[in-house]
């Protein structure tokens, strides 16, 4: 899918663990290898809750936030991701 290939594109040159905040409820982040796509959870601490294949379903009901953030694209850190990247990477 051509979005999951720009986020990839401009994660890829960030440090490891930032993360693309994609909108309210989701955000992406390179894991050395590919996008990862995860919802957050709702009890607004921020914190990941599961992650997510971008299959069309996804796509057509996240669509319009998604192609918005490419037109202005958020960025963020969280040290739960950072720290699996971290891990991934020494493996």
């Amino acid at each position: 899918m051509a979005f999951e290939l720009q986020v990839g594109m401009l994660l890829r040159d960030l440090p490891p663990g930032t993360v693309a905040e994609l909108d309210d409820l989701c955000v992406a982040w390179w894991n050395s290898k590919d996008v990862v796509f995860a919802h957050l959870r709702d009890d607004n601490t921020g914190r990941v809750d599961e992650e997510f294949d971008l299959n069309d379903c996804e796509w057509q009901e996240r669509r319009e936030a998604f192609e918005a953030w490419l037109t202005e694209p958020r960025y963020g850190s969280r040290a739960e991701v950072r720290d699996w990247v971290s891990r991934q990477r020494q493996l």
